[in-house]
């Protein structure tokens, strides 16, 4: 039932498009990643919603297979398991998102004003509009509830101040997908200097997050 194959955007490496066919289970693959990589990574990361769209459109294409099939027959039963499963890991996916632009919504929408042209967004249309609903809400109740009962040069907030930051110093679990030479890792304490490593393939790595944060956004290592 999982049969058809998908065209998928993606970036190449000098930030143009290109569509990238992946067979459904790739496509699930790639879904998993993303959500591993999204539920571990400190900061939001950029926004796969080709790979959504395309998961959904699938969900919806194994339904109508489903319908079509034999009533009893234990084929069924588990290809609604594995539907139940890839629906987990989808709403999984886009609630983490959701619960770190409620968190980090300031310094998302700062990110995404300053972003250059051709560079990859965090946020999707949907997610955009989201973020930007929840500041005009969250401004007006801190206006209503406490902003307009305190003196006029009070009155002010600076949610780019008053809202942390995502902790890029974190440190992550990692697993290596693809050798890399050289990387430069900082210091722990000012009585240490920066040093490099490489990191062999299939290793697995417990590191700064913002040492491989560009690894992460290449699928160059996969957060675990």
């Amino acid at each position: 039932m999982m049969t058809e194959e998908l065209d998928v955007s993606g970036q190449d490496s000098d930030g143009g498009s290109e569509e990238v066919v992946l067979t459904p289970a790739e496509l699930i693959d790639r879904l998993e990643q993303a959500w591993m990589n999204e539920k571990f990574a400190p900061e939001l990361l950029e926004t796969k919603s080709e790979i959504v769209e395309c998961v959904i459109e699938q969900l919806d294409h194994m339904e109508e297979n489903l319908r079509r099939a034999k009533k009893g027959d234990l084929k069924v039963s588990i290809h609604q398991m594995e539907m139940e499963r890839i629906r987990y890991v989808l709403s999984s996916y886009l609630r983490c998102r959701l619960m770190k632009i409620e968190k980090f919504f300031p310094h998302i929408l700062e990110k995404e004003k300053t972003r250059r042209e051709g560079e990859p967004s965090s946020l999707s249309p949907e997610e955009f509009a989201f973020a930007k609903e929840y500041v005009t809400n969250t401004e007006t109740y801190l206006k209503n509830v406490a902003l307009k009962h305190m003196p006029p040069n009070l009155q002010k907030v600076d949610l780019l101040k008053a809202v942390p930051k995502p902790d890029l110093d974190s440190y992550v679990f990692l697993r290596v997908k693809e050798r890399q030479e050289n990387i430069l890792v900082e210091p722990e304490t000012d009585e240490q200097r920066d040093y490099v490593i490489d990191l062999e393939e299939g290793s697995q790595h417990l590191i700064r997050y913002k040492t491989i944060a560009p690894l992460v956004a290449s699928g160059a290592v996969q957060l675990i």
